[in-house]
């Protein structure tokens, strides 16, 4: 063999090589990326916006009439040892989002064991079909409103939910379920917004608790002048939800995320990173 030859194939040589260990540590990465995390992770996925150019209906008092916001549409995922949960899966415009959000970790919805929603409202059940082979985690007052024949009217907006009627249901029964049995992701029955309204208390290694508000509170100030919106179906209730997250998050020293407010989805970590 000539020496030219003998160059050009220790050259391929090379190139094969090269190729094989960068598809093996390729491999070896997704395969991290996919393993269960040794503590648990918060990730907070952009799902889109939405502009209110009349917030008039976010309360009941007319303190919003002719004001105009713009809110983030979020959706999360929740790494724990034990299994992947999403919550709140943002309007069906939202889909490519999420899917590019979890395929940036290596994830596709048949990876992941729980889906949960704080509610039924078009912009956190709007890709929630596509989980309908998680267990699905729900207060039962809120499955019977997802379901109601008014709901069934709004075809499209059904459509992008409707595979979870016949999903396996994990009923959040009492007024809270611990999903994973440590205490440390726990579903919490917060009616009023909706008939089974619920938020989601975490229990952080570092950053301690957060807890995961859904609409109790969608505007920013809200919060503090327990604003009640004009189209929550209960009143009552959702002065007492108020009350009883407040004295939540006080006992646990929590971290408030009102999820339709900006500011407070952007101090969270910049997806891909995670709160852990």
């Amino acid at each position: 063999m000539g020496r030219k030859m003998h160059e050009k194939l220790r050259g391929l040589s090379r190139v094969f090589i090269g190729a094989a260990a960068a598809t093996f540590l390729a491999a070896g990465a997704a395969q991290a990326a996919k393993a269960p995390p040794k503590q648990l992770e918060l990730y907070a996925i952009d799902c889109g916006r939405l502009p209110v150019p009349d917030a008039d209906g976010f309360a009941d008092d007319g303190s919003y009439k002719g004001v105009s916001r713009t809110m983030v549409v979020p959706c999360y995922l929740i790494r724990h040892p034990k299994g992947d949960l999403v919550w709140d899966t943002g309007t069906p415009a939202s889909k490519d989002k999420l899917l590019a959000g979890l395929a940036a970790l290596d994830l596709t919805p048949a990876d992941i064991e729980f889906i949960s929603i704080s509610h039924s409202h078009f912009d956190h059940i709007g890709n929630a079909g596509l989980f309908s082979a998680s267990t699905w985690i729900v207060d039962p007052d809120e499955k019977t409103y997802a379901f109601r024949p008014q709901a069934r009217t709004a075809a499209a907006q059904f459509a992008a939910y409707s595979a979870l009627e016949a999903s396996k249901a994990r009923l959040v029964e009492g007024p809270s379920l611990d999903v994973f049995g440590d205490r440390t992701v726990v579903v919490h029955q917060m009616p009023g917004h909706t008939p089974g309204h619920t938020i989601l208390e975490l229990k952080l290694k570092g950053a301690g608790t957060v807890l995961l508000t859904g609409d109790l509170w969608h505007l920013a100030e809200s919060r503090a002048g327990k604003k009640v919106p004009r189209f929550n179906t209960d009143r009552a209730q959702t002065l007492k939800s108020y009350e009883a997250t407040e004295a939540l998050a006080a006992r646990t020293n929590a971290r408030v995320v009102r999820e339709h407010v900006p500011e407070d989805f952007d101090s969270l970590p910049k997806f891909p990173a995670a709160l852990k």
